[in-house]
């Protein structure tokens, strides 16, 4: 699928997350004359990109909002944003736990509403972002707002709200459980003997040639885990740790279950 750029795109907010999302987006060719970022700080965001301290008297036709900010702003940003918003104006919101229901009440006058929960390397066009949207979005809206997305990295639509909570959990927290399992492995290393600026190295070679390799491979880690431990060897030792009792599925689905619950929290408001 080719990117679609929207007529106009603007962000409320920029930091880690959005941030990430544009700079990807300017490098496969979003025209800078074509985004506009409200940022109360005014801090630039980068050569050619218009950021204003407040909302505009109005927006474009045919504008893109990408609802960047913190979860707890969503009122205040509702109340000066929505009435700028008509028939034509579509919204992406990457705040966690803010329901579909409460976006559409917030923006009535906006038709096609999509959330979008988006990971860290979107900036490297290796990420994955879990989109929904309810019958009331156009599907061409669909279609053109997948095709934004899509330069980020893999684009997976959920057919039910009830999951993304746990798809959040997976892939949009997953990079901070992959970057404290590296950090662990090299600290591991060291702790049976390895020098620390070594295990460090190795340790992240290690994780990202092994990612590389799974997402290449025809048959499922599981299996490629398998293949690589000879009976009897180091590896399966090593295996035989991680393996008993499924420990380590325990621990990670313990992990996703505490961000998965986290994220229901905030729905509620808690």
């Amino acid at each position: 699928m080719t990117a679609i750029w929207p007529d106009h795109l603007f962000l409320i907010g920029c930091g880690n997350m959005a941030g990430q999302m544009l700079s990807r987006w300017l490098s496969q060719g979003l025209e800078r004359t074509r985004v506009t970022v409200m940022r109360p700080s005014g801090k630039p965001v980068g050569d050619g990109v218009s950021v204003v301290t407040d909302y505009p008297a109005a927006l474009p036709a045919g504008t893109t909002v990408l609802l960047g900010m913190k979860p707890y702003q969503i009122g205040d940003v509702a109340a000066a944003l929505a009435p700028l918003c008509t028939a034509d104006t579509r919204i992406v919101s990457i705040l966690a736990g803010t329901t579909l229901a409460e976006l559409r009440s917030r923006f009535p006058a906006t038709r096609d509403i999509v959330r979008a929960m988006p990971n860290l390397p979107v900036g490297l066009g290796e990420g994955v972002t879990a989109l929904f949207s309810d019958a009331d979005t156009d599907a061409a809206a669909r279609e053109a707002i997948g095709a934004l997305i899509q330069p980020l990295g893999l684009v997976e639509w959920i057919a039910d709200e009830a999951l993304f909570n746990r798809v959040t959990a997976l892939s949009g927290c997953g990079p901070a459980f992959l970057f404290r399992f590296a950090d662990a492995l090299a600290r591991a290393g060291e702790a049976i003997g390895i020098p620390a600026d070594q295990a460090a190295r190795m340790a992240l070679a290690t994780v990202q040639g092994s990612a590389n390799m799974a997402a290449r491979a025809s048959v499922s880690p599981a299996t490629l885990a398998d293949q690589v431990a000879s009976p009897g060897g180091m590896t399966r030792q090593g295996l035989n740790v991680l393996d008993a009792d499924d420990r380590l599925l325990a621990l990670l689905t313990d992990t996703l279950a505490a961000a998965r619950d986290r994220g229901e929290a905030m729905a509620r408001g808690d």
